[in-house]
């Protein structure tokens, strides 16, 4: 087979510019691009207006015959070749015909797989080549680095210098690499829409800067971890790059209200905003970013503890900020019931609210809440713990859309607020860590799921993920029948529940716990998830009446009139060191030790 004839290629430089139409996605390689959960108005620049300014000259097209199909035009081409998944059907497209591989190289080469260290060494090896059929170094438009984190440095970056129409940037954990390696690449890369540098602890001001300098079309910034930016190059970046819709500042505790005020005033067009653990954040930002960011659908302040109640009550009034769907206050132990209550008034239409840890609200804050009504899908009240169960069966009955709700140590509930719960129609996660009060009627009222008309039969649950850890007074028989009604469970944590965790023959089918976890945590922890859960429940299922304890009950009534109980529970926490445990050790145990240090948050 003699070898093709050599294409000359055109380049042009309004294509450079071109994000109107979208790339092609492939699952398996998204996975760990910045941003790409989210919608984005700029996708990669692939398009017909990029590949028509690479036409073979004349001479050579009429050296070919050309065949029916490829007579398509180029649109239906790229149609077509698009919905193919593997590389390695694009790449034999590219062999079809000269026609063929016009318009399949775009596809294959816009986001270059570097998921081992041999295909990155091809990339690097075809970007250089300077007499080949196609300039590659041009066709690269996504850029994601973060599978081979450990071994990316400077060095090993170097080479991506002349692709300058990256658009988006992801070198996620790589933290071998320097201001010098990702000011590099970033560095004439006028195209670059998203840039996620999370965890690159040695970057400082000076790659900041470089992005304020030539990356005016920035859309998404990722800076999570980079513990040494400071306001000077954030502010810089807000007033250069005025497109910026989603920014992550999680854990820089250098950045204070001079920079986040910055950017509320110049970037109108944000959407998404985390300052999680930015600790010098005050009521000045949030009252800017909410009152100034009319677009603004997500704002995470987790552990901003210096906000006030003035954060909320100083918005404009009778204003609504109808965007607002995602709001999240963890641990910003200063708020109160009026705060909550204006936070209601004003966004009457979130769907996801975080009050974790805001320790001094009262059914008062939940009582607003309400009013949210179906809007309301998420809702995270732990550690809230002066909520009582005619709080939690009003917003049951007001807000009936809700599929997560969490209420660990929420201490005053009792059986009454689950048997409200289980009447939620879309439930599929609820935590009720140290929810010490509830019962077998509870877990038997989520098991049974009671249909609201009466002469309908209840269906099986639809619960994924439920969270009973330190919720002592369970036994083996309601554990087994919520197993039973719940075929879609995939998480079950019971850390702390005598019943499970003294019994080797039930651990057996537990994961194994956190490396961070103490000898008594470790002896306690009980959490079933994934295959897990279906084992246990196989196994329960194979001789029911050989793992029970025939001398037990499932629940007695005059537990309720005996406050010994009480007291042998108290004591069994204390005997184990674990009476101090925040929650997020037991609720949160499915994401403690799974995954990379750098990987992706899901949102619900």
């Amino acid at each position: 087979m003699s070898h093709p004839t050599r294409i000359t290629l055109q380049s042009s430089e309004t294509a450079s510019v071109s994000s109107s139409s979208s790339s092609p996605e492939r699952a398996v390689y998204d996975d760990t691009d910045f941003f790409t959960t989210q919608r984005n108005d700029s996708q990669s620049s692939l398009g017909v207006a990029s590949l028509r300014d690479m036409t073979m000259s004349s001479s050579i097209e009429l050296e070919h015959r050309i065949s029916p199909v490829s007579r398509l035009p180029p649109e239906l081409l790229i149609s077509c070749f698009s919905k193919l998944s593997s590389s390695t059907d694009l790449r034999s497209c590219m062999l079809v015909s000269k026609t063929w591989a016009r318009n399949t190289v775009d596809l294959l080469w816009h986001r270059p797989l570097c998921n081992n260290w041999e295909n990155l060494l091809n990339v690097v090896q075809s970007v250089r080549k300077e007499d080949s059929y196609f300039p590659y170094f041009a066709l690269v438009k996504r850029l994601n680095l973060s599978n081979l984190s450990h071994q990316i440095s400077d060095g090993t970056v170097q080479p991506f210098m002349c692709c300058k129409r990256i658009e988006r940037l992801t070198l996620t954990g790589c933290t071998k690499l320097t201001d010098h390696g990702v000011a590099s690449i970033v560095n004439g890369a006028n195209s670059l829409l998203a840039l996620d540098i999370t965890g690159l602890d040695a970057v400082t001001d000076h790659t900041l800067g470089a992005v304020a300098e030539n990356c005016s079309r920035l859309q998404g910034l990722n800076i999570t971890d980079c513990s040494k930016v400071t306001d000077d190059s954030l502010i810089a970046v807000a007033q250069n790059c005025r497109h910026l819709k989603r920014l992550k500042l999680n854990n820089c505790t250098l950045i204070t209200d001079e920079s986040v005020t910055a950017v509320a005033r110049h970037c109108p067009a944000m959407l998404e905003i985390d300052l999680h653990n930015c600790r010098q954040i005050t009521d000045e930002s949030i009252t800017a970013l909410i009152s100034q960011g009319r677009q603004l659908r997500e704002l995470r302040v987790a552990h901003c503890s210096l906000i006030t109640n003035n954060a909320f009550l100083k918005l404009p009034k009778h204003l609504a900020f109808d965007s607002l769907r995602i709001l999240d206050l963890t641990a910003c132990h200063q708020l109160h019931d009026e705060a909550v209550e204006k936070i209601i008034s004003t966004s009457p239409r979130l769907r996801n609210l975080v009050l974790a840890k805001c320790k001094d609200i009262t059914d008062k804050s939940v009582h607003a809440i309400t009013r949210l009504g179906k809007n309301l899908h998420y809702i995270h009240l732990g550690h809230c713990a002066q909520i009582t169960d005619a709080a939690v069966i009003q917003l049951v009955k007001m807000c009936n859309r809700i599929r997560y709700i969490d209420l660990a140590c929420c201490h005053r509930l009792t059986d009454a607020s689950v048997k409200q719960l289980a009447t939620l129609p879309k439930l599929r996660r609820i935590g009720l860590v140290k929810c010490q009060a509830i019962t077998d009627r509870s877990i038997m009222a989520l098991a049974k799921m009671t249909s609201e008309i009466p002469i309908k039969p209840p269906g099986p649950s639809l619960l994924e993920r439920v969270h009973l850890s330190y919720c002592v007074h369970l036994t083996l028989q309601g554990i087994h029948a919520l197993l039973n009604r719940c075929p879609k469970l995939t998480h079950l944590s019971l850390t702390g529940v005598q019943g499970f965790f003294m019994r080797e023959d039930l651990t057996a089918f537990c994961r194994d716990a956190p490396l961070e976890f103490t000898e008594h945590q470790r002896n306690m922890f009980c959490v079933f998830s994934g295959p897990g859960v279906n084992k246990l429940r196989d196994y329960l299922n194979e001789d029911p009446t050989s793992v029970y304890d025939t001398e037990g009950t499932m629940y007695d009534d005059r537990e309720a009139e005996d406050g010994e109980a009480d007291q042998q529970v108290t004591g069994m926490m204390h005997a184990t060191g674990l009476g101090g445990v925040d929650d997020e050790d037991m609720n949160d145990e499915d994401e403690a030790g799974e995954g990379s240090q750098y990987g992706e948050q899901a949102e619900s």
